[in-house]
Order: structure tokens, then C-alpha cells, then sequence
């Protein structure tokens, strides 16, 4: 690090974290990104299905360029948090004058229903992490059987069906959806990946079961159809047999089982509107759906045990920012005091969870990082003290990660791909990757 104008903390090193990170640095920032994983990119990295490549590596072609931004320095296997290696009040007495929260959503949201603790009950996110390799996830066991019913109905829903389908190959993927077939909020290019899998006269069987709730709320029940069907004409080729299949207007309320999963029961739903918005209620009427597995893909919350004040599933933001950018808050804020906390931002998913995809998180990370600026230049700048934070990383008494132990672990994990005729290959545990790093000093 060199001697600039201004220190700042951004802590999560996904694409919300990597550019405003930049976007600091370019303005005059000295920056220090902390990373909780050995190698930057968050969901980018570890979000995103496996199979897009060209995907994956533009990305991580732009965190290797991010890293090469002058007055920027990167720090993984780091975790920081109230319970954790360091904490903010660490990082505040180290010198930094803001800290830039963009951890991500960390948090698992359950719906808190009978049965979640039996063996086969999983968080999207966690099979996410597992098949993306990111540790300790990429250890975990799971099990899934033979019939695996997906909660929820947006792209990660939809992802984790792939993964079913096409990976593990299970007999039937159902997917449970509280509302109906107007309101499924995946995308056709994400359907295209399972579509040849989809049971049509199911499809049609759930239509013409849910119509009399759709035409209630003058919803179309066969234009609902023909979106789902959309994918078909770009349909991807199947490596299985699985049956893919909806059961609409159906809320979870319990999962069956003695230790292991047997069966989802759910309450099935009427529709109303409120507020111009689809809303479901249940009838009374529960039944069970005989499935090995349950998986909870309905979005995410922020990490309560981080150590800001947290709303919504969300950190605090306060509601009269003073410095806003297009009209939005990413000032940390504490509702019980009704007082802002002046030197920490927040953004990307640490801002509002479950949010858009990568694009979204670069730009609020720009956004925020132009907050961040703004009270910065309210301040006088100062002499980054490079010897303590030296020190305390010192005394963590574990490897620290640097830029150039990401590039050469990046370049380990290319040739290892060439040398095996494969798109792209990761190791899957910290241990390898450190092992590597370390090797060639």
C-alpha cells in the first residue's frame, strides 16, 4: 500500500465488494479488501451453475484485474464478525476511517416448520456451495434419494433442479409453489436447462386443477402455460430420465419423517389480490407430497451474529441517509438508538438481500463505494498505519492470503484443467489450496 488519501475497509470480496473496492481506489482510496474465502468472487464464484464457463471466467477475469488496481490490497481467509478472527471495533482501531460491509446474504432463512432437522431437509444455498466446490461446503454429505421436492419458484429453484436432473440424476424433482403459474419468477433461458424434463400432461393435469383459483382473480391459466412452455423450442439436450413437475398454489407445513425425510405435507391455497399484488391463503386442506428430500430455495438474510443492527433480513440502513446515491440508503443505521453508524456503509446483498444477480451487485457496490466517498471527503485524511494491520494479521496465527497467492493458485487450477482436457477445474477445500499456495512460495 502506498501513502494516499483516505483508509478504507471493504469486507466481502464478491463482485459488490471487488467494485467498490476498485471504485475507491481509483478515487484516491487506500483500500483493504477482507475476505472471508481464499479466493475473491463470491455468489460469481460460488453462485453461479457450474457449466457456465464463459460466465464464470469473464468474471473472474475482471476480480484479477480489480486486484491489479493501484492502492488496493487484498487479504483472504479471513473472517471477520462479531464472533469471528476480527471485528469491527478491530478494524476501526487499526485506523480505518469507513468500513464497507458487502458480505453478502450469509444467513439461512427457514420458514420454521415441523421437521426441518430431519436428515434430507437442505437450504438452496448450501447445494449451491456444495457443487460449486466452496468450502466446507464442498465436504458436506447430502442426501437427497430418489425424489427430491425443490421449494420455491425463481431461478434458484431452477438451478437446483439442474443440479438434481443432471448431476444426481434422482427419479422426480417437484417443485412447490406457494402461488400459481402467473407469478413463477424464473427466467425462460434458466427453464431451457430443464425443460425437456417436464412432465407435459402433469402440467397440464396442475392447469386445469389450479384454473378455478386463477380465473377468480381473472388470471389466464393457459397464457400462464405457455410461459412455462417458452423454453421449449431452445430446449436443452437431457442427460436423464428425471420428471420435472409443479405443484402450485401449495405451502409447505411440515416435513414427514422419523430421522430421515418421507414426505412434505402442504396446505393448498386460494389466491386473492391485495394491493394490486397476488396473494395466497391457505384453504385447510393439507396433503402430503411422498419425497427423500426437501430443499428451501425462497431467498436469503443477512448473518445476525455479523455485528450491525439488522431489519427485514437485512442490515439497518438509515432511513434519512445523508449521503444517498439514486436516492438510496447504504449507511448502517440502529433502529433502537434511532442513530446512524456514522463510518459503516453497507452493499450489494449485505444491503438488500436476495437482490438481482451479479450486475446489480456491481453496481450498488459502486454506488455504495460513492457513498462512502461522500463521507470520506468530509473527513481529513490520514497516513494508513501498514505496520499494525502487519501485526494483527501476524498474530492470527494462519495464512493470509494475498493478490499474488490468488494469482498463482488461479494459474495452479488452469493447468490442472489443461493437463485433464476439462473447462475449468477447483480444488475443493481450503487445505488443497493452501498446500498449493504455499508450495511454491
Amino acid at each position: 500500500m502506498t501513502d494516499r488519501c483516505y483508509y478504507v475497509a471493504v469486507i466481502g470480496a464478491g463482485p459488490a465488494g471487488m467494485f467498490a473496492a476498485r471504485e475507491l481506489a481509483r478515487k484516491g482510496a487506500s483500500v483493504v479488501i477482507f475476505n472471508r474465502d481464499i479466493k475473491p468472487g463470491g455468489l460469481a464464484e460460488y453462485g453461479i451453475y457450474p457449466d457456465k464457463y464463459a460466465m464464470k471466467e469473464g468474471l473472474r477475469t475482471q476480480f484479477r484485474q480489480i486486484l491489479a488496481t493501484p492502492g488496493l490490497t487484498y487479504f483472504g481467509n479471513i473472517s471477520i464478525g462479531s464472533q469471528d478472527e476480527l471485528t469491527i471495533a478491530d478494524l476501526r482501531a487499526l485506523g480505518f476511517q469507513a468500513i464497507l460491509v458487502t458480505v453478502g446474504a450469509q444467513g439461512t432463512k427457514w420458514l420454521g416448520l415441523p421437521g426441518e432437522h430431519l436428515t434430507g431437509v437442505y437450504h438452496a444455498k448450501d447445494v449451491v456451495y456444495h457443487y460449486n466446490q466452496l468450502p466446507p461446503y464442498s465436504q458436506k454429505k447430502f442426501h437427497f434419494g430418489k425424489k427430491v421436492a425443490v421449494v420455491g419458484a425463481g431461478n434458484v429453484m431452477l438451478d437446483i433442479a439442474r443440479f438434481a436432473i443432471q448431476k444426481i440424476k434422482v427419479d422426480e424433482v417437484v417443485a412447490v409453489v406457494r402461488r400459481g403459474p402467473a407469478e413463477v419468477k424464473f427466467d425462460k433461458k434458466e427453464m431451457e436447462y430443464v425443460v425437456h424434463n417436464l412432465d407435459q400432461r402433469a402440467l397440464n393435469d396442475e392447469i386445469s386443477r389450479v384454473s378455478p383459483q386463477m380465473l377468480d382473480i381473472h388470471q389466464d391459466p393457459e397464457a400462464a402455460k405457455a410461459q412455462i412452455l417458452e423454453a421449449l423450442p431452445k430446449a436443452q439436450p437431457s442427460n436423464s430420465t428425471t420428471r420435472l413437475r409443479f405443484e402450485f398454489l401449495a405451502s409447505p407445513t411440515q416435513i414427514i419423517g422419523e430421522g430421515v425425510v418421507s414426505g412434505l405435507e402442504v396446505e393448498d391455497n386460494s389466491l386473492y389480490i391485495q394491493n394490486d399484488e397476488v396473494k395466497a391463503r391457505g384453504m385447510g386442506h393439507k396433503r402430503i407430497i411422498p419425497v427423500d428430500s426437501v430443499v428451501f430455495a425462497i431467498g436469503d438474510k443477512v448473518d445476525e451474529t455479523f455485528g450491525l443492527p439488522t431489519q427485514w433480513n437485512e442490515f439497518s440502513k438509515n432511513p434519512e441517509p445523508r449521503f444517498p446515491v439514486d436516492d438510496a440508503s447504504y449507511e448502517a443505521y440502529d433502529p433502537s438508538t434511532t442513530s446512524v453508524i456514522d463510518d459503516i456503509f453497507v452493499a450489494g446483498w449485505s444491503r438488500q438481500a436476495s437482490t438481482g444477480l451479479v450486475g446489480y451487485a456491481r453496481k450498488d457496490g459502486t454506488n455504495g463505494a460513492k457513498a462512502v466517498l461522500q463521507y470520506l471527503h468530509t473527513l481529513t485524511p490520514i497516513e494508513p498505519d501498514e505496520n499494525a494491520l502487519k501485526s494483527i494479521l501476524k498474530k492470527l496465527g494462519k495464512y493470509v492470503v494475498t493478490q499474488n497467492d490468488v494469482r498463482k493458485l488461479i494459474e495452479i487450477e488452469t493447468t490442472i484443467a489443461s493437463s485433464r482436457g476439462l473447462e475449468s477445474f477447483k480444488f475443493g477445500t481450503n487445505e488443497e489450496m493452501l498446500e498449493k499456495i504455499m508450495s511454491i512460495g
